[in-house]
């Protein structure tokens, strides 16, 4: 497994190793000891998957207030998508900047997004599935979220505001210079 910090360091991309032959392939796509090996120290509880069938599909910027804040590790087991991360963490250095990174089925490829962050992507191609790991289980009551084109974020999504496909709670999110809930 290897491990690559993005410009906000906390963020990271993981590449599982995968094995191949003519009958097709094999991965861990996740071993507590190797994460442990390498610093990533993550009891994960809950496995969520999304499926989004049209390319521009926008889920996010979402994250869970404390007690019920999560780490998410996220790959894409069909399709890709361009995965963004905000710092929601007053007081950090990088507070309101963001990292993106595509994750896809091909590059076989992770991403984790630790707490203090708010979470979201946007498919890049049709019938994309998205699965994710949590650290803790989901509270409505702690649901929060950002408004994924918030102009202050300088996010460049695949997608403009017009053809993105996003749910109606999606569209309704918070600026960060509105958000009152955070880190």
């Amino acid at each position: 497994m290897d491990v690559v910090a993005l410009a906000i360091p906390e963020v990271k991309i993981i590449h599982p190793k995968k094995f191949g032959d003519s009958r097709g392939f094999f991965s861990e796509t996740y071993n507590k000891k190797a994460f442990e090996a390498a610093g990533l120290l993550y009891d994960f509880v809950q496995d969520n998957q999304s499926l989004s069938a049209e390319v521009g599909t926008v889920r996010g910027l979402h994250f869970q207030l404390p007690p019920f804040a999560q780490d998410k590790l996220v790959r894409v087991v069909k399709g890709a998508i361009l995965d963004v991360a905000v710092d929601i963490r007053r007081g950090s250095p990088t507070y309101g900047q963001h990292v993106s990174a595509v994750i896809s089925a091909e590059e076989w490829n992770q991403i984790l997004v630790p707490i203090g962050f708010a979470h979201g992507f946007c498919t890049l191609e049709p019938d994309t599935e998205v699965i994710y790991k949590v650290t803790n289980f989901y509270s409505a009551e702690h649901d929060r979220g950002l408004l994924w084109n918030d102009p202050e974020l300088g996010i460049e999504w695949p997608v403009s505001a017009e053809k993105a496909l996003l749910s109606d709670k999606d569209r309704k999110q918070p600026s960060l210079s509105e958000l009152k809930d955070g880190f």
